[in-house]
């Protein structure tokens, strides 16, 4: 079976720039150690932003300037890069939380193999939740996992009421005393 990773927002502005936090820093290394030992597919996905980002409606409402196309911000996080060297991935720009594009780039990548998926990422009562309920109703009868300790939300209460709607939702939560 073939096994696809989504590496979801791991990215500067996310871990330890503009909108970072401390639970992100903390599960960097595990997020590093996952990818790192991935035997499969990763799809990375950017949040991309342009620099009108405050005129627009997430901006209205978060009015923090992040992820700006081409900034340092922007870019996968310096041990997210080293991570992935010589790792087979291929990155995916989002304007949005959730990627629309997302299930089209896995069925590519998976051919008519059977696959499963293993997300991660940034932050997981925003960008993950959306993607990972996106691939679930893309494909509800492939095997669907998020790996928690991977994974942080912009609160712990935020991260624990995200993981446990995933669980609602039938997808494998792993990593997690619920």
């Amino acid at each position: 079976m073939k096994k696809i990773l989504i590496v979801v927002d791991m990215q500067t502005d996310f871990i330890d720039g503009s909108l970072g936090s401390a639970e992100a820093v903390a599960i960097t290394p595990n997020a590093v150690r996952l990818i790192r030992e991935w035997d499969g597919d990763i799809i990375a996905t950017l949040d991309t932003h342009g620099e009108q980002y405050l005129d627009t409606a997430e901006g209205k409402k978060l009015p923090v300037p992040h992820c700006i196309k081409g900034t340092a911000g922007w870019a996968l996080h310096p041990q997210i890069q080293e991570a992935l060297a010589g790792k087979c991935y291929e990155t995916l720009e989002k304007p949005t939380f959730g990627s629309v594009e997302l299930p089209a780039r896995v069925r590519a990548l998976a051919g008519d193999e059977p696959f499963a998926l293993t997300v991660i990422g940034l932050c997981t009562d925003i960008c993950v939740v959306s993607n990972v309920l996106l691939l679930k109703a893309s494909f509800p009868e492939v095997p669907l996992a998020v790996d928690a300790a991977c994974c942080a939300g912009v609160t712990p209460q935020a991260h624990e009421a995200a993981l446990r709607t995933m669980m609602s939702c039938q997808i494998d939560v792993l990593n997690f005393e619920a």
